[in-house]
């Protein structure tokens, strides 16, 4: 994930200008890097100081054992808080365009279920270890739509055809990501040791 991150800082700006200028639509490239910089460069720093802060004063144990457990409900309630928001500025038109919002969706589950079976079974047949196949193969098939929820809000406000896609996309990656961790869970034991 955190090297995944890190790409998103070199690479975000270059594709989201390139495809935007395709569509032509103009957005400076401030704009763009201020939605880099609050959105991953800010949180990534932030995590970075506070695992090396933590582990100084109290230790790997500490960090891996306790530190980061008091953090897990926060991560979800911020989560679903961020969804509640969206959707209630999005429940409308999706309960009135299911057809587009089938028309969104659709397709980005096939991906999903595409890129993480075909990184799995890569991971498989190279005979990777089940603990580094299944979270490789989760991240490959990730859109990391909480970036691009984030840009299309700041980009184009709460109420755009932009923001809407993203929010789809949430509304459809969290089970989906859900059903691949069952399905990487399920095949555990039938994986190589």
């Amino acid at each position: 994930v955190a090297i995944n991150d890190l790409i998103i800082l070199v690479a975000f700006l270059p594709i989201v200008s390139f495809l935007l200028g395709i569509t032509g639509i103009v957005i400076p490239w401030n704009t763009l890097l201020m939605s880099v910089v609050l959105f991953v460069v800010i949180p990534l720093v932030s995590a970075a100081i506070t695992r090396r802060l933590v582990i100084k004063s109290k230790g790997l144990a500490f960090f891996e054992n306790v530190f980061l457990k008091k953090f897990t409900s926060t991560t979800i309630s911020g989560l679903l808080l961020t969804l509640t928001i969206i959707f209630s500025f999005q429940g409308d038109v999706i309960l009135k365009n299911p057809a587009n919002i089938l028309l969104i969706a659709i397709p980005l589950i096939i991906q999903t279920f595409l890129i993480f079976g075909i990184a799995y079974g890569w991971a498989y047949k190279w005979k990777l270890p089940h603990e580094i196949a299944a979270p490789a193969a989760m991240i490959g098939a990730s859109n990391f739509f909480e970036l691009s929820v984030a840009v299309a809000i700041v980009l184009f406000g709460l109420n755009s055809g932009a923001t809407l896609v993203t929010v789809v996309g949430v509304l459809v990656e969290v089970p989906v990501m859900l059903t691949l961790v069952r399905i990487a869970n399920k095949t555990l034991p039938h994986w190589h040791k």
